[in-house]
């Protein structure tokens, strides 16, 4: 009897042991913010979303509003002198925009898709891209992306890939267009569109290894 005591005794020590262990890596876990919203690109939004998971950081996704956002699909059409576009997925937005406090995240990712075009606009979208470029925290972006990011001012002296058609409005945010899958400069890593995942993605975790952030 008693050394059955003693066997529960040290099973029930393993599993609070064990269970407080994950608790502590789930608070610990370096934590990742998406900026997106309605016509996000779905690829562009569920890939990181997903491959960031997989490698164990915690990601919330920021909308102009905390609501389910309406993804939609770039694809390429013969005979099409660019890109068509359909209804894709639909997600739940973690949090607003204006809800954002960007000192709690330890790197941001931007998808493209049509909604740079108009989450440039949202002062809270700006002040969280500010933040992470003032302050060197990784950001990868790709597609119509670079739209926000010269809306914010951050562009200019730097090089960054984007959706080719992008590349006047780079150069007039002072910026370099690079036409590449990869683009890494300095705090952030750029792609032209989903078809450069690989790429983009296998470049984006190496700088968060390099920042030692995969195993926060």
């Amino acid at each position: 009897m008693v050394w059955d005591f003693h066997l529960i005794m040290l099973k029930s020590l393993e599993i609070i042991f064990i269970y407080g262990k994950a608790v502590y890596y789930m608070i610990n876990m370096a934590k990742v913010l998406i900026l997106t919203g309605d016509a996000g690109e779905s690829l562009e939004v569920m890939y990181p979303l997903q491959r960031m998971k997989e490698e164990g950081f915690n990601v919330d996704i920021a909308a102009p509003e905390r609501k389910k956002i309406q993804l939609v699909v770039h694809d390429f059409e013969d005979g099409f002198d660019t890109y068509t576009e359909k209804l894709g997925y639909k997600i739940q937005a973690d949090v607003a925009f204006k809800d954002v406090d960007p000192s709690k995240y330890d790197a941001l990712i931007i998808p493209g898709g049509r909604a740079p075009e108009y989450i440039r606009n949202d002062p809270d979208f700006i002040r969280i891209v500010k933040y992470f470029f003032k302050h060197d925290v990784p950001v990868a972006e790709l597609c119509h992306a670079p739209l926000g990011l010269a809306a914010a001012g951050v562009l200019r002296g730097r090089k960054t890939a984007a959706y080719p058609a992008l590349k006047p409005d780079i150069v007039i945010a002072g910026g370099e267009f690079i036409d590449s899958a990869a683009v890494i400069d300095k705090n952030l890593v750029s792609a032209r569109a989903w078809p450069d995942h690989p790429e983009w993605m296998r470049a984006f975790i190496k700088l968060l290894r390099e920042k030692d952030l995969m195993g926060k």
